[in-house]
């Protein structure tokens, strides 16, 4: 197969990311960068770590026509599928648009009405180790929010395995890196601001909870999550630490089984939980880069609770890499296309 690929918001942080990705993709013979800030401009100009890797040049929105897949890198609540989505067989937006498949959530926590709620049930949730067979041939995948996707990971054995206890809630801390912000500038984001810090971003009511409750829902019912995200002095990352409520587990003999069976065929789940070293839980420094998830899990002595944790890239497995998984997984392409980077070390 030998793709054209199209990337809308081509010049943001999320949108380089899926320029170095696709440049490595051994399916990918052309790609058209889509940018209307910097139309004319070499994309070396916005991603300089891409110099003598390629000569491409930004393009206007109107010129990103003729792909086989195009990946929507725009902000959150641009609702410009409509523009877009008859340029290609398969498009990937990675915004938060159609994440939920309920038209009342989506109110209840965007704000405003969906514009085109139908959109809403059919776009394909786009992480592959939870909707792989739907991906399969779709023609609209959405993708999925960094801290949701960290603290989806983190917990699906448990929910999978049903050993949460539906009566309490999941209580999760997500600590994240500044590109989380995106590449617009703010007070916050400011360096003088934003050095040292360990801020609490957003405490409570952040949008990703949504969607964390969706897709941890077990025969149509889902738990109860609370959630906060906290600024720390990262610019890539995403640690989750999810404190679970548990019924039924004497031992982690049953906790390392539930997450073998979910994730011992996964290519990009590695279950990351030592006696020793360092390293002995999930590390975003070791995962920067790559489109890995590292997931770990403990279990409090007293036996009602586990602490499950991810680390990931919030701009690889968070948003570009996942999204390449995913073009991967639709096309019928080798998962692991165009993602073989390891990280690094030290």
């Amino acid at each position: 197969m030998s793709l054209r690929a199209g990337i809308v918001g081509a010049a943001g942080y999320a949108g380089g990311e899926l320029l170095r990705l696709l440049l490595a993709h051994p399916e990918v013979r052309e790609i058209v960068a889509g940018s209307t800030s910097l139309a004319g401009k070499p994309v070396t100009s916005a991603h300089p770590n891409l110099r003598k890797r390629t000569d491409l040049a930004f393009v206007g929105y109107d010129d990103v026509q003729g792909v086989d897949v195009l990946f929507l890198a725009l902000p959150n609540g641009a609702q410009r599928l409509a523009e877009f989505e008859g340029r290609a067989r398969l498009v990937i937006d990675l915004s938060s648009d159609h994440r939920l498949k309920d038209p009342k959530a989506y109110e209840v926590w965007y704000g405003a009405a969906h514009p085109r709620p139908a959109r809403l049930a059919q776009a394909v949730y786009g992480i592959p180790e939870l909707h792989r067979a739907d991906i399969v041939g779709a023609s609209l995948v959405t993708g999925a929010g960094c801290n949701a996707t960290a603290s989806v990971l983190a917990i699906l054995p448990l929910a999978r395995a049903g050993l949460i206890d539906p009566v309490r809630p999941i209580v999760i801390e997500c600590k994240v890196g500044s590109s989380e912000g995106g590449r617009g500038a703010s007070d916050d984001s400011h360096h003088p601001e934003r050095s040292g810090v360990v801020r609490s971003f957003r405490p409570v009511g952040h949008r990703h909870t949504a969607e964390i409750e969706q897709e941890l829902a077990v025969d149509g019912r889902s738990p109860r999550v609370q959630l906060s995200v906290t600024s720390v002095e990262l610019v890539r990352g995403v640690l989750a630490t999810a404190h679970v409520p548990v019924r039924d587990v004497a031992d982690e003999k049953v906790l390392w089984r539930a997450y073998r069976e979910s994730y011992a065929a996964e290519p990009f789940v590695r279950v990351v939980k030592e006696r020793s070293g360092i390293y002995r839980f999930p590390e975003p420094k070791l995962v920067a880069g790559t489109n890995f998830a590292d997931v770990g899990f403990a279990l409090d002595p007293r036996g009602d609770r586990v602490v499950a944790l991810c680390a990931i890239d919030n701009l690889v497995k968070g948003a570009a890499g996942n999204a390449v998984q995913a073009m991967n997984v639709a096309l019928g392409l080798p998962e692991d296309a165009g993602l073989g980077f390891v990280g690094l070390h030290p």
